[in-house]
Parts: structure tokens; C-alpha cells; sequence
């Protein structure tokens, strides 16, 4: 069989087409299509910092195992995201065209230098000089001195001046827009009360140009936006001597050295200025040059200003309780059954009440935990400091290499030693992605453990706009496999593979996940050859590793009925030789659809596993990972019943094909939305008060 598949880089985008068209549905709220406007931006940032540079180092080597590795060739994947990214940019400038015209409808706009009243003329003069004015720092350019280091997620704004006795000499300067200290928004006054008015802070330095530049005489000024994307991947080196966190630290500042991936402008700048940048950031027609409209570094605007009217949040957007906490002590509660947590249906605070009922407990000796993505205000980090405070034996995995992350999590690593918390910070050349907590006590003479496994970060904000699931056990094999794993982090010079193989209970990787994987699918593959019943659904956010790609088609071949939900990349492509075909689809939402789950039909056994795991190979070969199994009777069928309700999704679904056209499913049967169908099917459970 000739396998094919769609190359990684391009089914992201498509991807990121489905938040776009959330942004686009007018059925969607209007202060939410800004918001994904703010997230497909973000994401495109994020994608040209680390994927297409990616690429063009890729492009440097002439291997075979470079054009497997990406499943095209790294020069047509370029041409293709080019294509791709400036359709996309058009059909983003004409939503928020579309969407400017609906705040218009709810009196909210959107001022410009051009367009202010008196009264605001003032206020922005002086809203400048008192808040604005000593962030400001211009810089002139010239022709025959070096171009300024540009900071990677800044926004700048480019200036071409003149003086109108002398209209043939033009001079360049760039300011770099402060929104970092700041912000971006500024609301101004309006003479109609109704009326809402939002000035952008690059408008507020442009409406005052001819005062910063007064000393020079200039008195016609062209000033545009404009952002470029660098690589922000960065290489650890193998210098024994050097610590990881020092390692860290000096990454981060080696991306100030990356280089551009993308110069983004605004399309109505000056010619002559478009063409001075290009040439000092010595890009050439290989790059990703794209013209745009006025306003970018979007991403801001996941935070615009609430100047809505009046917005109910709808009863099946709220968290509630889970049923089997309501009036107990978590602790008690795991200790006699498992609870399965779903976010953002549930709250979030029984994870953190279980923590501080552990910082509390007398008999509570240990606490070991990992973290990758924190809250700003970790709520979960305050009850490990009270753990420690109170005695406890605080061991936190805090792994320093999540991207982006890496700075506030050198912070959390330097306020949790200052606290006596110990701080592991991972095993070379493996990330520690795996979502883990156990708590150990003594009492009457027996020691007890219970801890929970989760698909998402340990962040109480993110539990609000993420779908996860998280496991709180006292199942005596799992606590044995995360102290293990512990026991790995703790001495990561020792090799870490004989401890994970001995694991009995989680599914680990690196290596043996995947080998579970591939023996759970064998056997579902040999059902289907003896012609009987043979199943599997799997949930993740990404699906790009050949071999387990591989291994789906074997299955579809033997006639395995393979039901996939893949909310971003997705590399298989359904081929002529399949007995069954593999049908997949990606749920967009206002939540994020993050939970990893599994199943397989097992003979009627229904084996299911929740997972912090991607279906990639940096997850499967390059990370610590674990998936647990879900034993309860009662959680399997849930877990279950929600995989069937998201399946049936027929308002946000949509359908993954070789053309990554992202069609909506649509069938005749009554609209499923499973986010709302979800939360009622939840709800349901609560004892009626």
C-alpha cells in the first residue's frame, strides 16, 4: 500500500481556518468573534516563530529522513503556507471589517488621529504626555548604520517624514509601541453617553508625531504598523558544567538573536519605507513578506475592553460542582472512589482543596507534583508554599522548557526554593509534559497515598476555557507508577527506561506508550480479521506520528472501525485500500477542546485511558507522558457517553479530509452542539436541591 499523508504544517492551518470561522459566525456573540480574531493571530504568531522556522532550517539539509519527517518536501511546504497564510489574512481583514460595522451598530467604534473631536483631541494630548510620552523612545534610520534590534512580539510603528519646503527628502524613524507597560486600548470620553469610543495606543503616538518630532521641523508625517516574526526556537547546548536553568536563561536571550520569519506591514505604507525594512532586515522573496490591514499584533484584542452591551453569560457556560464533593472533604471522598473532574463543567476547586486540605493534615508527611503551565496567581503554587510552611516534604517538577513559558517559570522555581519547596527541573533532552500529583500520609500505622492524573495543566485559569479531564484516585498501582516516575526525575543521569518499563498501571512515555498503543490497536486489528466486532475512538489534539498513522491504516484495511476527534494537526488521509474508512473530525468551540482520551472496544472489555499525550512523535519519544485507565464502571461509561456526544457534534464539527476543506458535519438529525450537550448531560448528575 502507497501511503499517503497531509503534510503537519499545512493541516495546522487548517486548524487555525476553524477558529477563523468561529470569528466569522455571526451565531457566535460578538465580543467572542473579536476574541478569536485575538487567537488566530496569536496562534499565527506562534506558528511562524517555531514552525516555519523549523522549516527553514529544514531547508539546509537535503536528506531523505527530512522529507519523511515532514511528509513533503520543506521548500513546497513554504510555498504552500505562503499561499495559504496571505488567503487567510484576506478573509481575516474582511471579518473585522464586518465586525467594525456591527460594533457600530451597538454605538462602539474605533477612533483614529483623523477622526476626533475636540474634546478628544485634548485627551489624547494629554493622555500622551502624561502616561504615554516617557515610554516612547524614537529611533531615526539611516542608510549607512546598522538596523535596531527589533523585539520578536512588539509592534512598531514606521514613520516616514517630510517637510513641506523640501517635499524630496524623506526621513525614516520606527517607534516601538509600549502596550507592554500600558496596554493597547485607551477609552476616550464621548459627548453621547450611548456611545462608546476605543483609541489604539499606536493611534495615540501617531495623533502626537508632529510634537515628538518637533525639534526637526518635520510637518507631514506617513506613519504605519508593522511586526516581525523571528525564530524563537533555541538550542541547548551539552555543557555539563552549565546548570538547566542557566541554560534556559541563556536561551531566552539568544532568541533576541533569531531571525525574521515574517514582516507583516501595513499594505498603505510608505513604498519607499516597505522597501528600506525589507532590505536592513535583509529578508529576500524566500521570506514571508505580507501585506496587511492597519491594525496587527491581534492578539491583543483576545483583551479588548468590555464595552458590549450587556452580555448573560448562558447557564450552560458556568462551572459547577462536582456531586460527589458537594458538603465533603476531598480528601475523604478519593480515598473510598474515583472522581472524574471535567473542565470546565466542573470547577476546578476540588484540585485545589485537596492540596490545602493536604497542607493542613497533621498525618500528611509528602506532597510530589509536577507543573508546565501555571496561573499568574497559582493558586496551586500557594498551597504547596502552605505545605511546606506547615512541614510537608514539597517536591514540585517545574519544567522550565514550556515554550513560552520559560521565564515566569524560572520565577516560580526561584519563590519555591526561597519557600523550602524542592524544585526537580527534569532529565536532559526530555520535556516532563505529564500532568501528575501524589500525596503520601501516615496514619494508624499504615501509609496512604492518593494524588490525581490530569490531560491539562495544573492552572485554575485555563480550567475555565479548556476541556480536560482529571482522575482523583487513591488506586494504590497508579500512586505506585507516579512515585516511580518521581523517582526517575530525581535522578536524571540514571537511565530513566527500566524504571518507566516497570510501570503496571499508566501508559508512559518515552517508548512505552507507545508499544501499549500499538499492541491495544494489534488486537482490535485481529477482531476485525476474524469478523467480529472491533473499535476505537481517539481524542487528541494532534495527530501526526507515522507510525501510529501507520498503524491506523493497518486497522482500517482489516475493517477496525476508527472514530477519531482531532481538534489541530491531522496527517491521515483516508486511502483506497481500507476495508473502513476513517472518519474524523475537529471540534472548535469556545472552549478549547484539549483532553487526550482512548478507547478500544477490547471484546466487550472497553479499555479507555485519559492522557496528557499527543499522538506526535516529540510526545511519544521526546516527553515524560502518562495516560491512566479508567477502572470505575461508572467513569468509563461517562467518559464514553461524552467521547459519543462529541462524535455526534453536528453545529461545530467539522469534517477532517485529504482537502482540508473544514465542511461542517451536517445531518438531518436534531443540531447537537456537544459543548451545551455536555454540560447538560453533566449537570444531570447534580442531586436537585
Amino acid at each position: 500500500m502507497s501511503n499517503q499523508f497531509n503534510p503537519r504544517d499545512v493541516t495546522w492551518l487548517a486548524f487555525n481556518e476553524r477558529v477563523l470561522q468561529e470569528a466569522m459566525d455571526e451565531n457566535v456573540p460578538l465580543h467572542l468573534r473579536i476574541r478569536f480574531l485575538g487567537i488566530f493571530s496569536n496562534n499565527l504568531d506562534e506558528f511562524f516563530r517555531v514552525r516555519v522556522a523549523g522549516l527553514k532550517r529544514a531547508m539546509d539539509f537535503k536528506s531523505k529522513y527530512i522529507s519523511e519527517s515532514f511528509y513533503q518536501q520543506p521548500t513546497k511546504i513554504l510555498q504552500r503556507i505562503n499561499e495559504v497564510v496571505i488567503k487567510q489574512q484576506q478573509d481575516f481583514n474582511k471579518t473585522w471589517k464586518k465586525i467594525q460595522l456591527e460594533m457600530a451598530d451597538q454605538n462602539i467604534f474605533i477612533k483614529t488621529a483623523n477622526n476626533l473631536t475636540a474634546e478628544q483631541k485634548s485627551f489624547v494630548q494629554q493622555y500622551f504626555d502624561e502616561m504615554v510620552e516617557s515610554n516612547v523612545i524614537p529611533i531615526l534610520l539611516h542608510d549607512n548604520s546598522p538596523m535596531p534590534y527589533l523585539r520578536d512580539k512588539s509592534l512598531y510603528l514606521g514613520i516616514a517624514m517630510r517637510r513641506k519646503d523640501f517635499l524630496y527628502e524623506t526621513k525614516f524613524a520606527i517607534i516601538e509601541i509600549p502596550s507592554r507597560e500600558i496596554g493597547r486600548f485607551v477609552l476616550l470620553p464621548s459627548e453621547n453617553q450611548n456611545e462608546k469610543n476605543v483609541m489604539l495606543l499606536e493611534d495615540v503616538i501617531t495623533f502626537n508625531l508632529p510634537h515628538i518630532f518637533s525639534y526637526f521641523g518635520y510637518d507631514e508625517f506617513s506613519a504605519h504598523c508593522f511586526k516581525v516574526t523571528k525564530d524563537a526556537e533555541f538550542d541547548l547546548d551539552n555543557d555539563i558544567k552549565t546548570t538547566l536553568a542557566e541554560k534556559i536563561e541563556k536561551g531566552i536571550k539568544s532568541r533576541r538573536k533569531g531571525k525574521p520569519t515574517r514582516f507583516v506591514f501595513d499594505k498603505d505604507m510608505d513604498k519607499s519605507l516597505i522597501e528600506f525594512l525589507i532590505r536592513k532586515l535583509n529578508l529576500s522573496k524566500k521570506d514571508s513578506i505580507i501585506p496587511g490591514g492597519k491594525i496587527h499584533n491581534f492578539r491583543h484584542f483576545m483583551d479588548f475592553p468590555d464595552v458590549f452591551k450587556t452580555y448573560t453569560k448562558p447557564e450552560e457556560r458556568t462551572s459547577f460542582d462536582h456531586p460527589e464533593f458537594i458538603g465533603k472533604r476531598v480528601t475523604d471522598v478519593i480515598q473510598k472512589t474515583d472522581v472524574l473532574l471535567t473542565f470546565p463543567y466542573h470547577k476546578f476547586n476540588p484540585v485545589i482543596d485537596l492540596l490545602r486540605e493536604s497542607a493542613m493534615d497533621p498525618d500528611v508527611k509528602t506532597i510530589q507534583i509536577t507543573a508546565y503551565r501555571l496561573a499568574s496567581n497559582s493558586k496551586i503554587i500557594n498551597a504547596l508554599i502552605n505545605a511546606a510552611r506547615n512541614g510537608k516534604d514539597v517536591t514540585v517538577m517545574v519544567e522550565l522548557r514550556a515554550r513560552f513559558d520559560e521565564e515566569s517559570n524560572l520565577v516560580w522555581k526561584e519563590i519555591l526554593e526561597q519557600e523550602g519547596v524542592k524544585v526537580l527541573v527534569g532529565i536532559p533532552n526530555k520535556k516532563v509534559h505529564a500532568k501528575l500529583c501524589v500525596i503520601k500520609k501516615r496514619a494508624h500505622n499504615k501509609t496512604i497515598q492518593y494524588g490525581f492524573v490530569s490531560t491539562g495543566n495544573f492552572n485554575e485559569k485555563t480550567a475555565k476555557i479548556y476541556g480536560d479531564h482529571l482522575l482523583m484516585t487513591s488506586d494504590r498501582g497508579v500512586m505506585a507508577d507516579i512515585n516511580k516516575i518521581f523517582h526517575v526525575l530525581r535522578k536524571p543521569k540514571e537511565d530513566i527506561l527500566p524504571t518507566l518499563k516497570s510501570c503496571k498501571k499508566l501508559l508512559i512515555c518515552p517508548q512505552f506508550m507507545r508499544e501499549k498503543i500499538i499492541a491495544h490497536i494489534d488486537r482490535e486489528i485481529e477482531e476485525a480479521k476474524a469478523g467480529r466486532r472491533s473499535e476505537m475512538i481517539i481524542k487528541t489534539n494532534s495527530l501526526s506520528d507515522r507510525t501510529l498513522i501507520e498503524k491506523l491504516y493497518e486497522a482500517a484495511t482489516a475493517g477496525v472501525n476508527i472514530r477519531l476527534i482531532v481538534r489541530g494537526i491531522y496527517c491521515a488521509v483516508n486511502q483506497k485500500e481500507f476495508k473502513e474508512k476513517i472518519k474524523a473530525i475537529s471540534i472548535v468551540d469556545e472552549y478549547l477542546e484539549h483532553a487526550r482520551v482512548m478507547y478500544f472496544y477490547h471484546k466487550g472489555a472497553e479499555d479507555l485511558y485519559i492522557s496528557s499525550a499527543d499522538w506526535m512523535t516529540r510526545n511519544l519519544d521526546h516527553r515524560i507522558e502518562a495516560a491512566a485507565k479508567i477502572t470505575q464502571k461508572n467513569l468509563k461509561k461517562e467518559l464514553k457517553d461524552i467521547l459519543e456526544i462529541q462524535l455526534s457534534d453536528n453545529v461545530k464539527a467539522r469534517i477532517l479530509d485529504k482537502k482540508l476543506r473544514n465542511e461542517y458535519v451536517s445531518t438531518d438529525n436534531k443540531e447537537i452542539r456537544s459543548q451545551i450537550e455536555t454540560y447538560h448531560y453533566l449537570k444531570n448528575k447534580v442531586p436537585k436541591e
